[in-house]
């Protein structure tokens, strides 16, 4: 039996955006309870270069700026449009009571960042738009981010070098799927 390519860009794109919606979660979970370090108080941190932390949650925020794109490219800009706002109501919802407008502002502006670069891109490039849109993405995430919750920008390169790396992990598998969809015909929503 085989899947005709419609029904796998829905497939892919449920997948897609079940994983960018878990994402907020799972970051909000991993900054209380997993990292090298968990100052009482404080989040915790990993290493995301020698001698640079970041929060554990970084990393996760880092791969939900790729699989917004991909929701995009699969189902579409109106679901690309609508994870950002569902994304920035769970992130707000799940947020401590004390980062909720830090949280869902920086989630929010830093999608959109990366919706309006990898949007006139995805077509003709899909790694460099998810690339170059990614990286907007996080480092708008960051200084907001870092401004609001904590007026400061200390811990700004530990928190863009830790979601880069996860764009740069996902590169290989962007760069697959591209190939994938131009043998198989399938063409972005």
């Amino acid at each position: 039996m085989t899947i005709d390519n419609e029904k796998r860009k829905n497939i892919e794109g449920a997948i897609f955006l079940i994983l960018f919606c878990l994402t907020i979660p799972a970051a909000n979970w991993m900054l209380e309870h997993f990292g090298t370090v968990c100052p009482p108080n404080s989040p915790c941190l990993v290493p995301v270069a020698p001698g640079l932390m970041a929060p554990s949650g970084v990393l996760l925020i880092g791969a939900a700026l790729v699989l917004r794109d991909l929701v995009q490219r699969r189902l579409g800009v109106e679901f690309g449009i609508g994870a950002i706002v569902v994304g920035a109501a769970i992130s707000a919802a799940l947020s401590p009571a004390s980062l909720v407008l830090a949280s869902a502002t920086a989630f929010m502006l830093s999608e959109l960042a990366d919706f309006a670069v990898y949007t006139p891109l995805a077509r003709r490039r899909l790694v460099l738009a998810v690339v170059a849109s990614s990286f907007a993405g996080l480092v708008i995430d960051s200084i907001i981010f870092l401004w609001l919750a904590f007026g400061s920008l200390d811990f700004l390169m530990g928190q863009v070098v830790g979601k880069l790396w996860m764009v740069l992990l996902a590169v290989p598998f962007v760069t697959y799927l591209r190939r994938r969809d131009e043998r198989l015909g399938l063409m972005p929503a």
